[in-house]
């Protein structure tokens, strides 16, 4: 994997530490162990590409001054054939480093060398993740939370991939428990209103289904729903489905048979529904673990038998508790109710077990929503009463999303009974716009979706600022074929020409790619390659501005033009991470 500043870093290191031999072999300096001593980027680009404190590190042991010491390094330094060109001494005593004109043709050429692969570094490899991302409650649709949830990780897991950790996406389908008890008394209700004589009445009025489905809904007066059920449309719908099928039929059967044939009918569709949404939102999981084989294969119960023999859980009122405070939860949690119901917290422990134990994957990556955020101590404190590293399960909580058009917040509905949901959202704006506005923050960050920006074609809209960077770049080079030029592959020595401070900063910021991945996949924060990419088609339009290509001489255009095409790949290839389109032409 081909890192510039990486290895430039390294050479750098090594050469430091080659300086200091020379010294001391020659008596100029003490034999003292060598202390740590840092090598960093800093942030004007005067002070030099590269800087180190290492004099500063030498003074305490060799009991001089940081400059006379960085006086003798850099007098030590052997510079011919490396990286670097020249140096400086610096404020307290930092050295400060300058890249070589030949670093920078290198970097323009190892860019065409990688293609496709090129950012792609080796930082996680051996290591494996399981990133656990939207895992939406089957018993409705994706609301806006999810889609936000989705973009940030599948991005997530993309970035991790190109670190090259082995990775596998994966949707926990709950379809156990409270949820689905509670999903199949909602449809029961509403095939019974269905079945009723105000129903009737409403089914031989309004043919329209949406008109319908409003009707029922509103029909509060001679049917009210209870408090404690599903009210969305989507339930009215399934219910209307049911009836149209079986009649009246399942009004004599028992409670249990009625509520067990409507969620066998509505929850395959639901779970269907939430997998075709995912894949146009370009999301395509590994696995879709389903919560009912933990009960089925006896997970459960195995995992409150190792609980209790953790020592971590006592008995209360009838009811098994987990002594989760040893673990700095604010209060114990209940796991076998006194009826010897499980919680939904059994589940939930025996799923986290099973990802790191069962199948042993090296990390678990799970993005709650906020209101999660309480949950974390309970799960990464049952973990541990199991003998598990807590720090193997690593929760990313998600703050929500505030839609916005015309400057007011946003509802794509206001009929009641519908929210706004995965779907409704990318009928109203390019799925390109959806993934890489969603990764414009951190995951823990507030964010403000602003629906007018992401449908605008012009530079203000940043995910169009960035493609039409890269259609640019693909219309001068179509443009410069058409008239003979050209794409050639150039030798470094031919792209020595490439020296302005614009094509040195566009040349730089390229370089690092293969950095900013690995600091993504390090802070789990996929918004940086989206940060990257915006950045970087920036530098390209400055570069445009300030260096002509049309009309320049032959050497330089074709240079220029090489390093274009490098501009184009690293844009294709951050695109790619965040799986957005790449427009040739806009």
């Amino acid at each position: 994997m081909i890192n510039p500043i990486k290895s430039a870093s390294e050479e750098l290191r090594e050469l430091l530490m080659s300086a200091v031999g020379r010294l001391v072999s020659e008596g100029k300096i003490e034999n003292v162990p060598l202390p740590p001593f840092n090598i960093e980027i800093p942030q004007d680009r005067t002070h030099g590409d590269f800087a180190s404190n290492i004099a500063m590190a030498f003074a305490k042991p060799l009991k001089n001054s940081p400059r006379n010491i960085a006086a003798m390094i850099t007098e030590a330094l052997i510079l011919d054939g490396s990286s670097f060109d020249r140096t400086e001494t610096a404020g307290p005593g930092f050295i400060n480093f300058f890249l070589s004109q030949g670093w920078f043709s290198r970097t323009v050429s190892s860019v065409a060398d990688s293609g496709e692969d090129y950012g792609k570094t080796d930082t996680g490899a051996g290591s494996s993740v399981l990133v656990e991302f939207v895992s939406a409650n089957p018993t409705g649709p994706m609301h806006i939370g999810n889609a936000r949830g989705g973009a940030i990780g599948d991005c997530l897991s993309s970035v991790l991939e190109w670190a090259g950790y082995d990775v596998k996406r994966e949707f926990y389908v709950n379809d156990a428990g409270n949820q689905i008890d509670k999903f199949g008394r909602s449809l029961e209700l509403r095939y019974i209103q269905l079945c009723s004589e105000s129903g009737q009445a409403l089914m031989e009025k309004y043919r329209d289904s949406e008109e319908l489905c409003q009707a029922i809904y509103n029909d509060t007066e001679t049917f009210p729903m209870p408090e404690d059920v599903y009210l969305g449309a989507d339930i009215i719908a399934h219910a209307k489905k049911f009836y149209d099928k079986n009649g009246a039929s399942f009004i004599d059967k028992t409670e249990e048979e009625r509520r067990d044939a409507l969620v066998s009918a509505a929850l395959p569709e639901n779970i269907a529904k939430l997998e075709s949404d995912l894949r146009k939102y370009r999301i395509e999981y590994d696995n879709w673990f389903r919560e009912s084989t933990l009960h089925e294969s006896g997970a459960v119960k195995e995992i409150i038998g190792l609980l209790k023999e953790s020592g971590h859980t006592y008995e209360q009122e009838g009811a098994l508790w987990f002594r989760s405070t040893d673990f700095g939860d604010e209060k114990d949690r209940v796991l076998v109710r006194a009826n010897g119901v499980p919680t939904y917290f059994v589940p939930d422990i025996a799923y986290h077990y099973n990802k790191l134990v069962k199948r042993g994957f090296d990390t678990a990556i799970d993005i709650l929503g906020a209101d999660h955020h309480g949950y974390v101590p309970r799960i990464k404190g049952a973990m541990q009463a199991l003998g598990v590293d807590p720090d193997r399960l690593e929760v990313i909580i998600m703050q929500m999303v505030r839609l916005v058009k015309d400057g007011e917040t946003y509802k794509l509905s206001k009929r009641s009974g519908k929210a706004v949901t995965l779907e409704t959202l990318l009928e109203e704006i390019p799925i390109d716009a959806a993934r890489f506005f969603f990764n414009l923050r951190e995951a823990n960050s507030q964010f403000e979706f602003d629906l007018d920006l992401a449908i605008e074609q012009s530079s203000k809209n940043p995910v169009y600022y960035v493609q039409y960077a890269h259609a640019r770049i693909c219309s001068i080079i179509r443009n410069l074929e058409a008239e003979g030029y050209s794409l050639e592959r150039l030798s470094p020595e031919k792209l020595d020409v490439l020296d302005t401070f614009e094509e040195r900063e566009l040349i730089r910021y390229i370089a690092s790619l293969p950095n900013t991945v690995d600091s993504a996949a390090k802070d789990r924060d996929p918004a940086k390659i989206t940060r990257y990419s915006q950045e970087l088609a920036t530098l390209f339009h400055k570069f445009y501005d300030k260096c002509r290509i049309k009309g320049a001489e032959e050497p330089l255009l074709k240079a220029r033009l090489c390093l274009c095409e490098a501009v184009r790949i690293v844009l294709r290839n951050t695109l790619g991470i965040l799986k957005i389109d790449c427009p040739e032409k806009m």
